[in-house]
């Protein structure tokens, strides 16, 4: 085996391929037994199609490193997990598979799995990643990937709809989809005359559990027009599923602040000032809510995660990177205080938060660290060492306890928050930072900081 190869632990699962990364950067090794579907997927002109429009990532053949059938190597993006997501970001991300279920049709070939991790958002966009997911179509048969679909965009896309929108969190304890039968249950009555929703989910549900227990293989001869048929259907269903717009405590956030018109006007100057003295290609904005503040580094950023606690926010933020055609921002449902972590096998097949950013060009934290070491109790010096491992500089905004929303979070608890200042903010962030800059906003009790990680 050559040095510097580190297999990827997330596609441990496909025996015709395997991602890899060698020396930094990200290959798919594409194995013999694999050669005639990717040879079928270039071959039909589908690889050609789908990346012309947008729907798969793009790659370049490689010369082999390693003995195998073929070396190619992906477009790098930022990989995020479907329970970061929004969901509309989920809603277009099953409508891209489906969209691509049918392409493949039409081309001869078929998705053998319709697995949620194999869609990224690149440009604003949700793209296929896994070119190896093709196989040569068979006739007569059933689509293999439908109950996978079902478990892994159906059901949360549902539950979300019909429920509550913070029902995707069951995707993170359930990394291959949520159960049908479990959906079925928790989904309210009138989802029964729902067609769509009866077949898909409920009837699905009761024949999985009436073969589960019984030895009978299940023979279905399907033909290309049933499949073409149960492809619009499932898109048909889809389509129609929305959530209803919620009042949450950060949703209206822009709407409720204590800022003044001209606040709100000299925060976006010193951000555009501070922009304008550091590197800001890959900028991390904690608590972004609807993302007003991240779209003052648009200009210059290849990439901005835009993220935030609130799922009606992250929502608000997706549909404006839509209506914007904005190519550079990400948002994602991220809970600073408990941040995705490692999971699936060996804790090694979904990495964590923080271990995808790496090490960010600039970090931004406005008016949340009353939210932290107040709301939440956290330390000043552990609230800096966090941020410290995420990026190389800080942006940050220093809320004083005279500030309306600070005396709000104050309202009905003891202050014990002694340590609560300015002065001891400056001295605790010192330990991890050199501050840079400083700038308070004039008739308020906010500061906002520039700091470089020592």
């Amino acid at each position: 085996m050559i040095d510097n190869i580190i297999f990827e632990p997330s596609s441990y699962k496909d025996r015709a391929a395997r991602v890899i990364k060698y020396n930094g950067d990200i290959y798919r090794l594409i194995y013999d037994n694999g050669k005639n579907d990717y040879d079928a997927l270039i071959n039909s002109g589908l690889y050609e199609s789908l990346v012309s429009k947008g729907m798969l990532i793009k790659h370049r053949e490689c010369e082999k490193f390693v003995p195998v059938y073929k070396v190619i190597r992906p477009q790098k993006v930022f990989i995020s997990y479907p329970y970061e997501w929004s969901f509309s970001q989920l809603k277009d991300a099953a409508i891209l598979t489906l969209d691509i279920q049918k392409a493949a049709l039409k081309n001869g070939m078929s998705l053998k799995d319709a697995n949620a991790y194999n869609v990224q958002f690149y440009e604003g966009r949700p793209v296929f990643i896994d070119t190896t997911s093709f196989e040569i179509y068979k006739e007569n048969t059933p689509w293999c990937a439908y109950n996978q679909f079902c478990r892994q965009f159906l059901a949360p896309l549902v539950l979300m709809s019909k429920k509550d929108i913070a029902l995707s969190c069951l995707l993170s304890k359930n990394l291959e989809g949520i159960d049908l039968s479990l959906c079925s249950k928790l989904l309210p009555l009138n989802t029964f005359i729902d067609s769509g929703l009866c077949r898909h989910i409920h009837l699905h549900a009761k024949v999985q559990n009436t073969y589960a227990d019984t030895n009978k293989k299940i023979n279905v001869k399907f033909s290309k027009f049933q499949m073409e048929s149960l492809i619009y259907d499932l898109k048909s269903c889809i389509e129609k599923l929305e959530i209803k717009k919620l009042k949450t405590e950060w949703g209206n956030y822009y709407s409720n602040t204590n800022y003044s018109e001209k606040n709100f006007k000299q925060k976006q100057e010193i951000l555009e000032y501070f922009k304008n003295k550091i590197n800001t290609d890959f900028v991390l904005d904690i608590g972004a809510n609807t993302g007003f503040f991240s779209r003052v580094f648009k200009d210059r950023a290849k990439l901005i995660l835009s993220c935030d606690i609130d799922a009606q926010a992250v929502e608000d933020n997706y549909l404006k990177v839509k209506q914007n055609a904005e190519k550079n921002i990400l948002p994602l449902l991220i809970d600073i205080c408990n941040p995705t972590p490692s999971c699936g096998w060996n804790l090694e097949e979904r990495v964590s938060f923080f271990e995808r950013i790496n090490n960010a060009d600039a970090v931004l934290a406005l008016a949340l660290i009353h939210h932290l070491a107040i709301g939440k109790n956290v330390p000043f010096e552990k609230i800096a060492q966090t941020f410290a491992k995420l990026g190389d500089y800080l942006i940050i905004e220093f809320v004083d306890k005279d500030d309306s929303q600070v005396q709000k979070l104050l309202l009905n608890r003891q202050d014990i928050f002694e340590d609560y200042t300015v002065e001891n903010f400056e001295n605790t962030f010192s330990k991890f930072y050199f501050i840079e800059d400083r700038i308070v906003l004039s008739d308020s009790c906010r500061s906002l900081y520039l700091m470089r990680k020592r």
